[in-house]
C-alpha cells in the first residue's frame, strides 16, 4: 500500500518513511509538491493546522494523503513555542536559531518539563477522514546534545533513554516519539481499512 504525504521537511520525511517501512507501507510525497504554493497554517492548534494541510494538499494527491503538524510545548513558557515551533525565531528561522531562542528563554528556569506533540490528518481527495495524535514527555536541556534528529531534538531529554533525542538513533527514537506514535496509529488504521 502507498500513501502520500505533504511535507517539505526532509527530517520529517525520513521519519515518515522509517515508520512506514516498519509497517510495510510505502510513503511518497505528493507529486509536484515543491511547485505548489504553501498552505497557510492559520490554525491555533496542531490538529487545526494538520487538517488545513491535509485538505489543501489532498486535493492534488492521487489517493490517500496525510499531513502532520507537530511541535514542542514547554510548560515554563505556557506551551510555547507550540504551533509556532518551526518559526519560533521568525518566519525563515533555522533549527539553530529556534534552539538558541529557546535556550535564551529558558535561561535560569528550574522547571524544564516539555513535550513533543504530533497530530496527523488523513484525507482522501481533500476530504478529511480522521486525525491521529501522539505525544512524548521530556525535559529541556541547558545545551544541545547529539548529532541525530532535527528541530529541537538536541535539546529534548527523554528520561527513559537517559539521553536527548539528538543522541538517540533514529530507529530507537521513532519507537517512542510523538511522530512515531501518531504514525503507528495511522498505519494501524490503514491496515484495518
Amino acid at each position: 500500500m502507498t500513501v502520500h504525504c505533504a511535507t517539505g521537511n526532509p527530517g520529517k520525511l525520513r521519519e515518515f518513511r522509517l515508520a512506514a517501512e516498519q509497517a510495510g507501507i510505502q510513503v511518497d510525497t505528493v507529486p509536484g509538491l515543491a511547485a505548489m504554493p504553501l498552505c497557510d497554517e492559520t490554525g491555533t492548534t496542531f490538529e487545526a493546522n494538520a487538517i488545513l494541510k491535509a485538505e489543501y494538499y489532498g486535493r492534488n494527491a492521487p489517493g490517500l494523503l496525510f499531513a502532520d503538524d507537530s511541535g514542542l510545548e514547554v510548560d515554563a513558557l505556557r506551551g510555547a513555542p507550540g504551533v509556532y515551533s518551526a518559526r519560533f525565531a521568525g518566519p525563515e528561522a533555522t533549527d539553530q536559531a529556534n534552539n538558541q531562542l529557546l535556550l535564551d528563554r529558558m535561561r535560569g528556569v528550574r522547571g524544564r518539563s516539555a513535550r513533543f506533540v504530533c497530530v496527523i490528518a488523513l484525507a482522501d481527495g481533500g476530504r478529511l477522514l480522521r486525525t491521529f495524535r501522539g505525544a512524548v514527555e521530556g525535559q529541556i536541556l541547558e545545551e544541545p546534545r547529539g548529532p541525530h534528529g532535527f528541530g529541537y531534538d538536541p535539546l529534548f531529554y527523554y528520561p527513559p533513554f537517559e539521553c536527548s533525542f539528538g543522541e538517540a538513533a533514529p530507529e530507537r527514537k521513532i519507537m517512542v516519539s510523538h511522530r512515531g506514535a501518531a504514525l503507528r496509529a495511522l498505519f494501524l488504521h490503514l491496515s484495518q481499512s
